[in-house]
């Protein structure tokens, strides 16, 4: 008789859903960089993404899309035992991520809520960048409700890097960084700054600091949630 192999303490099964290829590599540095023993998998549907730019607004049929999404990262087992949580990495699709929240009886993570959560911390003047255009409303709404739930004021200077994100399909990421950097650098001083994308955290290095602006990232800002959250 086989003996059932135990899992290492501190090593869950996490589903990473992704609307953005170029979201999958800062998500699993940020995980190797803090929990390198969670164990990771990812579903990709890049055509999310496209159909929200082309539609201008999310369509019942995503959210749809979002939920089978949802529950199929949910049924899984494998290496590392059944799922235990799963992070979307996609930034402007908060009212379907929360669809999964109540369809699924586990963590569901919003790319972004870990850094609002911080930045509201911090203070009530929050920067906010993007590089695809249909996400910034999204945040900007996002975080205002995240507001009017702790009861803050808080004000938003928003901004879309144009070029950015062509830039780093293209595989220009030297141009997409120094696009970011030149863009923080033109915002109005506020108690942080946030980059408002998985795909933007690689621009961070870039980014000179400034006096009494904290720089958020949201990969970083996600992974300590949610290993919170499951230890």
């Amino acid at each position: 008789m086989r003996t059932a192999q135990r899992k290492p303490p501190g090593a869950p099964r996490i589903a990473l859903i992704h609307a953005l290829a170029e979201s999958v590599q800062p998500i699993h540095a940020a995980f190797a960089q803090q929990w390198p023993e969670a164990v990771l998998f990812d579903l990709l549907d890049t055509s999310l993404a496209r159909d929200l730019a082309s539609a201008g607004r999310l369509e019942p049929a995503m959210i749809e899309r979002f939920l089978a999404l949802g529950r199929y990262a949910a049924a899984t087992a494998g290496e590392g035992g059944r799922t235990e949580a799963i992070l979307f990495t996609c930034s402007a699709f908060q009212p379907a991520i929360d669809a999964v929240k109540q369809a699924v009886n586990m963590p569901v993570l919003r790319p972004n809520e870990a850094a609002f959560d911080k930045a509201l911390d911090i203070g009530g003047r929050i920067g906010l960048l993007v590089t695809f255009p249909p996400a910034l409303p999204a945040l900007e709404t996002e975080l205002r409700q995240m507001a009017r739930e702790r009861g803050v004021e808080i004000s938003i200077t928003g901004h879309v890097v144009d070029g950015a994100l062509d830039a780093l399909k293209a595989g220009d990421t030297v141009r997409h960084d120094d696009l970011v950097a030149a863009a923080a650098a033109q915002m109005p001083l506020t108690d942080s700054l946030v980059l408002g994308q998985f795909s933007l955290a690689r621009a961070a290095a870039a980014i000179a600091p400034v006096q009494g602006r904290v720089l958020l990232t949201t990969p970083k800002s996600a992974v300590e949630k949610l290993r919170q959250a499951l230890d």
